[in-house]
């Protein structure tokens, strides 16, 4: 295991499973702009690693992530601006995080142990599946403190319904690991005991897969989804024919039919 700036901590087992772990438990694994900077290049070096099958984001300590580091943001308000190209900046390094995990070709896979609260709620939203604790806990507070949670709003509106979102946003409450899965947010709730094992479990079956059949059905899966019917069937079926084309398709099928397991090239 190696450490990033002694906030991210990076393993990659024999079966390509990458872990990160957000370690800067004294911040409660805030979204800082060191922060901000070591995933998203964690998650860059993994997107172009082809020994990198899959990701798996979790943490060390009772959060999860939660959220902007307030301190650090206050500090800057003694600016000559008050703070608004420091917001500038940091906002939309927090939006290409976010976006870095969904158009990363691998899978990504959020492991909560703990609270998940605005931009950490955020950063389990915009991951392809969540497995929590059913300890763990989930948030977007910001309407308490007068900073309305607009940006984790994003990518929370794309995983729940309208009226479950807003619930979340409008109040600030903080929803159970049962909720949170009842209404779409995580996939699943186990034993805290039981966490990394399933989600391990989970990741290891992923990569197991093709990366390249993987990566055309991750990709296909967020361009379509706010596509109108007839535009999103059309793009679908020129993938459906260009991933047919492919070698693994060939392979995959061949060995459906033949009943033996197939030896993926990974193209």
């Amino acid at each position: 295991m190696t450490a990033t700036k002694d906030i991210l901590l990076s393993e990659l087992n024999n079966q390509g499973v990458l872990r990160l772990t957000l370690c800067d438990e004294k911040r409660r694994n805030a979204l800082s702009e060191t922060m901000l900077k070591t995933l998203g290049d964690a998650l860059g070096e993994a997107a172009n690693n082809p020994d990198v099958r899959v990701i798996v984001l979790a943490a060390i300590g009772p959060a999860f992530c939660a959220g902007h580091d307030l301190k650090e943001i206050s500090a800057k308000r003694s600016t000559a601006d008050g703070g608004q190209a420091y917001f500038t900046a940091l906002f939309s390094s927090c939006a290409n995080v976010m976006q870095a995990i969904v158009n990363n070709p691998k899978p990504v896979i959020a492991e909560i142990a703990g609270v998940a609260t605005a931009a950490g709620c955020q950063l389990v939203a915009s991951c392809d599946l969540a497995v929590a604790a059913d300890t763990a806990k989930f948030a977007t507070p910001g309407v308490n403190i007068g900073l309305f949670c607009s940006t984790p709003m994003v990518a929370l509106s794309r995983n729940v319904s309208n009226k479950h979102a807003m619930e979340m946003l409008l109040t600030g409450d903080m929803v159970s690991a049962t909720r949170a899965e009842q209404i779409g947010l995580i996939n699943r709730t186990v034993e805290p005991t039981q966490l990394t094992e399933e989600t391990m479990a989970i990741a290891a079956k992923i990569a197991s897969k093709s990366t390249m059949t993987v990566a055309t059905g991750k990709t296909a899966f967020y361009e379509q989804q706010n596509m109108k019917l007839s535009s999103a069937y059309a793009y679908t079926s020129q993938i459906m024919v260009d991933n047919m084309l492919k070698l693994d398709a060939k392979e995959g099928i061949s060995a459906f039919i033949e009943k033996r397991h197939p030896k993926w090239q990974d193209r």
